[in-house]
């Protein structure tokens, strides 16, 4: 099964691992709050909303990670 969103993205996700915001804060030891203050500013990593939940791709997440790694 594939999901595509707004902005022409396919994901397969049968083989997609998601993340939720709690997983992501925790790997980066940040509170909550901050992942939704990046996501309303539009500087997190892309979030799908499905359902009522939240989710991230891991692969997403790691490359919106890797840039903002220093240089």
């Amino acid at each position: 099964m594939s999901i595509s969103t707004q902005n022409s993205r396919h994901i397969n996700s049968d083989t997609t691992q998601w993340l939720s915001p709690t997983e992501i804060c925790s790997e980066l030891q940040i509170p909550l709050q901050t992942f939704y203050q990046w996501r309303a500013k539009g500087i997190g990593p892309h979030a799908y909303r499905i359902g009522r939940h939240l989710r991230v791709s891991k692969e997403d997440f790691e490359a919106w990670l890797s840039l903002r790694s220093d240089p």
